[in-house]
């Protein structure tokens, strides 16, 4: 969130990775011979069957007849925008066993790679190939590792390239067989038209059924669904299936779930089933003028003071105070401000404490840095008499150390330390505390893509940084409210990049923290989707207030889609979402200065 104007964060990213890559050009790997029993795993390796046995990116890919290096055919990949024209499979392999690569291409910054691997994934590629060039890389599988994704890419923006003989040489995998079945299945969270489920992972399982009453309603990724659409105040009986290519598994033992009555779907934390959030400038003023808390409409249930601020980036002792009379002539004192928060909480809203923004960046590197977090944020709840704390970390607050690749077992002390101080304050308020974050979309849906420096290094080690604060607290967490705008273009789950500024970007970016995503291509790394009732769509609320402004009918689009699913556009949601809990804007302050728009169309949507 910022104070001034709006800012694009993502300008580092590709072109720290770009660098990275084309510094490890050289580092194309010598095979060792193969063994005895080694077999060519890889199918379709040719391509003479077309496409059969891969899958391409967006219509990139196509099976040719010249040029080829061997047999009749070849694959042509073409780049096309932001696509970089991937080609993948799957392929069965042993653990803690050895794999050689190898591919012969023709073209400009062709990859080659293998992800999935268990232990270290690789790549090599050639930057200019103006005759058929082999590839080659060499891999170890982990302990548990019985399928790896092999691939090959070409480069944004470069002509098309070409791809034969691929060969993964090394033991054949054990034949698939199907997995057993789900045990531990549990109810997570129960709402009014939806039951959160969750129940073990099952090994070599590729995905998960659910089904109600018998019936197929779901599928999942991971160990976890939510089924939506349900009535209120009836029992329902769940089961979960696990496949893979081998089949189905036999249900589970059924787990029974009665929802709650209707109108409410907020656990102790009593929010609205819709709920709006917004940001009060409290602590400065800028364009839009400042706005008194006792002069915040009823139509905002959630109210996020802006901001606490810590006293220098890596004490961790944050502090807040009105704004000085210089800056905002019209403020009021405290005393009357603490009223109106009083009124404000009799009337059923929230308030909190919102940390960071666009100037307050707090890096927890200490424990000493945690502490003083917990103790100031503590101080700054208990004076004004407030219900929570909202995470608003920018900039440089969040990043991940070199190394630090999985987001479910975080490493690095900026991520352990706020989760962890995060944890101290619910414990201490209990379970009425609310908590929200509102990450940007760099540090959340770009997780699909790219996570931390990534395996080459060079990457923006912020990439996803949010991913492993926001799973850590989930069981915590009231709302998630991820920032659609000042965003790059981001990859959804259908492999397409969304453009902020319409519903077909809100419908994406929203799609994929319901449904979960393999966190940089990682099939056995996937953040788990939230529950509807934790997620709201964040927007700004005046073209004034941020890049990505998005007109009511387009927001309106995006609801209906996500809650609805109709006026979804090209995108398919992964399900109905009619739990979703509402909608964030920065901030109270611009839509009041555009004469309440945001929130006017807010209530006219839902009808209150």
């Amino acid at each position: 969130m910022e104070r001034t104007g709006p800012t694009v964060r993502f300008s580092g990213l590709l072109a720290a990775a770009t660098a990275a890559v084309l510094a490890a050009g050289a580092l194309v790997a010598t095979a060792p011979a193969a063994g005895a029993a080694d077999v060519d795993l890889a199918r379709n390796g040719g391509f003479e069957s077309g496409l059969e046995g891969w899958s391409c990116t967006a219509a990139s890919g196509a099976a040719v007849s010249t040029p080829v290096h061997g047999g009749t055919k070849a694959l042509k990949a073409t780049p096309a925008g932001s696509d970089n024209a991937k080609c993948s499979q799957s392929v069965t392999v042993k653990p803690n066993s050895s794999y050689t690569l190898s591919a012969w291409v023709q073209g400009s910054y062709v990859y080659l790679g293998a992800s999935g691997t268990g232990t270290t994934d690789v790549s090599t590629w050639t930057q200019s190939s103006g005759a058929w060039k082999q590839l080659t890389t060499t891999f170890r599988t982990g302990p548990s590792t019985t399928s790896v994704s092999v691939y090959t890419h070409g480069w944004y923006g470069t002509p098309a390239h070409y791809v034969d003989d691929l060969t993964l040489v090394g033991p054949g995998g054990d034949p698939v067989v199907i997995p057993a079945v789900p045990a531990g299945l549990k109810t997570t969270a129960i709402a009014s038209s939806s039951v959160a489920l969750s129940w073990n992972a099952v090994s070599g399982a590729s995905g998960y059924n659910v089904y109600r009453g018998g019936t197929k309603v779901a599928t999942a990724t991971g160990p976890s669904a939510t089924v939506t659409g349900l009535t209120p105040s009836t029992a329902y009986s769940f089961q979960v299936s696990a496949t893979n290519a081998a089949g189905e598994s036999a249900k589970s033992a059924a787990v029974t779930a009665t929802t709650t009555a209707g109108g409410g779907g907020g656990g102790d934390t009593k929010l609205p089933a819709r709920a709006l959030v917004g940001y009060l400038h409290s602590s400065f003023a800028n364009g839009s003028g400042y706005t008194r808390m006792a002069d915040v409409p009823d139509s905002w249930d959630v109210i996020n003071l802006a901001f606490g601020e810590p006293t220098s980036v890596t004490s961790g002792d944050i502090r807040f105070a009105l704004c000085p009379v210089a800056e905002c002539p019209n403020v009021e004192s405290e005393a009357e401000f603490k009223a109106a928060i009083k009124a404000k909480q009799a009337a059923g809203k929230k308030v909190l404490i919102s940390i960071g923004g666009q100037n307050g960046q707090v890096q927890l590197a200490s424990t000493a840095a945690r502490d003083a977090f917990v103790t100031s944020v503590s101080k700054i709840i208990d004076t004004y008499g407030l219900d929570g704390l909202d995470i608003d970390f920018e900039g440089h607050s969040l990043s991940l150390n070199t190394g630090d690749t999985d987001f479910r077992n975080p490493t690095s002390p900026v991520i352990v330390n706020l989760i962890s101080a995060v944890k101290s304050l619910k414990a201490k308020y209990g379970s009425d505390f609310v908590l929200t974050m509102a990450p940007e979309t760099f540090f959340v849906q770009l997780g699909y893509q790219f996570y931390g420096s990534g395996p080459w290094g060079g990457q923006d080690p912020r990439a996803g940084a949010y991913l492993p604060v926001i799973h850590a607290l989930r069981d915590d967490l009231t709302l998630l409210h991820v920032q659609d705008y000042n965003s790059g273009p981001i990859m959804g789950l259908d492999n397409q990049y969304h453009t902020m500024g319409g519903a077909d970007f809100h419908i994406a970016m929203t799609d994929m923290l319901l449904a979960g995503f393999p966190v940089a291509g990682n099939t056995s790394r996937v953040f788990p989707g939230l529950r509807p009732d934790q997620v709201a769509i964040g927007l700004p609320a005046s073209t004034q207030a941020g890049n990505g402004h998005t007109t009511p009918a387009e927001v309106n689009k995006a609801l209906n889609c996500l809650i609805k699913k109709t006026d979804c556009g090209s995108y398919q949601t992964h399900g109905t979402w009619s739990d979703l809990r509402g909608l964030m804007t920065w901030s109270i302050n611009w839509d009041r200065f555009n004469n309440w728009e945001f929130s006017r169309n807010f209530d006219a949507y839902f009808g209150n």
